[in-house]
């Protein structure tokens, strides 16, 4: 509903609830500027120091926007990229960056829009962000919550599986083969408890693996005998 002031101007509908923006980068003092700078301009800002710490609060509450650095320790901002457009395709990224990615084809692949750090205004940022969250999507998020299981080709000992959050495969060396079980294990890379089954077809390619790959038997040599 429109209001208007004492001299008849029209005012535009009050938003019931500021954007939500989530603010990625490892440097302290440019997270509290740019939080502040955010927070003035009616966007609610939280923040992460990388990439992990970014998922984690992903897996709490989805942003409107994303704005990211690129350089970043831990996990960077170009893996951080690729596991947004592929777990949160629907949420607008931003990245401010000092890197230089004018060789990238086409940016628009990984980002919605891309800042140099140093040569932006605040206010150019506002107009991004109130541009990316007036054309965002609907909001319909879809979790994969089982771990994909991969069959290492160089060692039949353990199962490879990937994290369902931040993407990135670990070995699973002590699985219980016990058929369509659902089973659990820790992501090392960023922590998450993941769930995994391994159904009968794997424990039968695992087997023919083992004896393919199994050293032909010595037969047993009388006492005394030394190889020589």
């Amino acid at each position: 509903m429109h209001s208007t002031t004492a001299s008849g101007e029209v005012r535009p509908p009050v938003q019931d609830f500021a954007a939500r923006v989530l603010l990625v980068d490892d440097e302290p003092d440019l997270l509290k500027t740019m939080k502040a700078i955010l927070e003035a301009n009616n966007f609610a800002c939280r923040t992460a120091e990388d990439g992990f710490e970014a998922l984690r609060q992903l897996r709490e509450t989805a942003p409107d926007i994303i704005i990211t650095d690129l350089r970043m320790p831990n996990m960077s901002g170009f893996e951080l990229l690729a596991i947004l457009g592929h777990r949160f395709p629907q949420i607008p990224v931003v990245v401010i960056s000092g890197e230089f990615i004018a060789h990238m084809k086409d940016p628009g692949l990984l980002m919605n829009a891309f800042l140099r750090k140093g040569e932006y205004t605040p206010p150019q940022l506002i107009s991004i962000l109130r541009d990316l969250y007036s054309k965002r999507p609907l909001r319909a998020l879809a979790k994969q919550t089982h771990a994909p299981l991969w069959i290492n080709r160089r060692s039949t000992d353990y199962l490879l599986a990937t994290c369902t959050d931040c993407l990135r495969s670990f070995p699973i060396e002590n699985h219980n083969p016990v058929g369509d079980t659902l089973q659990s294990v820790e992501c090392p890379s960023c922590g998450t408890s993941i769930a995994y089954a391994v159904d009968e077809s794997v424990l039968k390619i695992l087997d023919s693996q083992k004896l393919a790959a199994a050293p032909h038997s010595t037969p047993p040599q009388p006492p005394g005998f030394a190889a020589g």
